[in-house]
């Protein structure tokens, strides 16, 4: 059995108070943990159907409250990086903690030639008890589609 000095418990003591201390001025409160979290936008699959590119998202809402209508203005930038068409999207209802499959086609357009898709801000966002900036706020974009950069 190993024995403890007075003297090494009192450090050991007085690191694990200061540790205990640190941690918990960065513990969020359960305030700031609904101010973090907004929505989540994922471009989860393009797929080239019929002469038109089908996006597919995965939409979450990370909110305590349910969206009514999400409508994003979003553009689309060809393979050489120009713009090539500026478009709403309705990603409709988002309701509090669930997430949403939202798919849009664009007609005369190959996914391949999307390289980038920029969400321009919110042209519509509400529900009870939502902010009139609750669909930019902390909105958190990605992508898994190679070749394709989702940015806002």
């Amino acid at each position: 059995m190993t024995q403890i000095r007075p003297k090494t418990l009192r450090h050991r003591l007085a690191a694990m108070i200061a540790a205990l201390g640190a941690a918990a001025t960065t513990l969020p409160t359960a305030g700031a943990a609904q101010e973090g979290r907004g929505i989540t936008l994922e471009l989860s699959a393009a797929q080239d159907r019929e002469r038109s590119c089908l996006l597919s998202f995965l939409a979450q809402n990370g909110m305590s409250a349910d969206i009514d209508s999400a409508v994003y203005e979003v553009v689309l930038f060809d393979a050489s990086g120009a713009v090539s068409q500026l478009t709403l999207l309705d990603f409709e209802t988002l309701p509090a903690g669930r997430p949403r499959v939202r798919q849009f086609a664009f007609p005369g357009k190959g996914c391949g030639d999307i390289s980038r898709i920029l969400i321009n801000g919110a042209e519509t966002c509400t529900g009870d008890g939502v902010d009139a900036g609750a669909c930019t706020d902390g909105l958190d974009l990605n992508s898994r589609v190679a070749g394709t950069e989702l940015i806002g």
